[in-house]
């Protein structure tokens, strides 16, 4: 990879960066402004990576709960073609992957239970159980499993709490 394609892909975090931030501080329809505008540069043969990650904050940024799922959906479609990418089949996929599964998982079993669709939130819950092996034991990690926890509750009847956390996001 040349240095200038480095710095071009730095710069894409950064404005991925700079429309969370706004979404964090409450400007939700400038976030989202943003970060589909990103998302059309991006186009589809974009950086998995990136994709991925704008996919997830798109999904935060929307107002209506099926806007969300499907935002959500197209972030771990964007994550499995990072984990399917250029290796040998045997090989597990890169850490830097592994990691988004719990949250991505976790952000789609809470979709999936505000649109009144218990089943599939059970089946997603699931999967952020089983993918939470891959966490690292730091502040992430533990948020994760925290909010795996505060699922668990909802779907069994009692209230959750907050939004899901995503790599670099603190919960």
């Amino acid at each position: 990879m040349t240095e200038q394609q480095e710095a071009s892909e730095d710069a894409v975090m950064t404005r991925i960066g700079q429309a969370v931030i706004l979404l964090h501080a409450g400007d939700r329809e400038e976030a989202r402004n943003r970060l589909r505008d990103l998302w059309t540069e991006l186009g589809e043969d974009g950086d998995g990576l990136h994709r991925c990650t704008l996919a997830h904050y798109l999904a935060d940024a929307q107002d209506d709960p099926a806007d969300e799922l499907a935002w959500d959906l197209r972030a771990l479609t964007a994550a499995d073609a990072l984990r399917e990418g250029p290796r040998p089949r045997q090989e597990a996929p890169p850490p830097a992957v592994r990691v988004f599964y719990p949250s991505l998982h976790l952000s789609l079993a809470a979709d999936y239970a505000k649109l009144q669709r218990t089943a599939e939130a059970r089946l997603h819950l699931e999967r952020a159980r089983a993918a939470a092996r891959a966490l690292p034991d730091d502040g992430y990690g533990a948020g994760v499993r925290s909010a795996i926890r505060r699922m668990e509750r909802r779907l069994a009847g009692e209230p959750g709490q907050g939004p899901l956390p995503f790599p670099g996001q603190h919960p």
